[in-house]
């Protein structure tokens, strides 16, 4: 039982970095970017891949800290960081 209450846990937590991800993903689009979420370890670290302009933007970890990082915890305050790989 323990093991299907772990499962459901991360699943929900999954839907809501996926919100998260949402919201932000209009405000990257307009400027010719775009995310997605490549993982989540440990149900407290996310890592995300910045896509198009977002890549090689000079701002992008700011970005990613100000925006997706503080986005992402609204929606699930137990996530302590936000990565982006490339």
């Amino acid at each position: 039982m323990g093991i299907k209450q772990t499962e459901m846990t991360t699943e929900e937590l999954t839907n809501d970095v996926l919100k998260a991800l949402e919201e932000i993903r209009p405000f990257l689009n307009r400027d010719g970017g775009d995310i997605s979420l490549v993982s989540i370890e440990d149900d407290k670290y996310v890592t995300v891949r910045l896509e198009g302009a977002c890549t090689n933007c000079s701002v992008n970890q700011m970005t990613l800290k100000a925006g997706v990082e503080t986005t992402i915890k609204k929606f699930a305050p137990q996530i302590e960081t936000v990565i982006n790989i490339e």
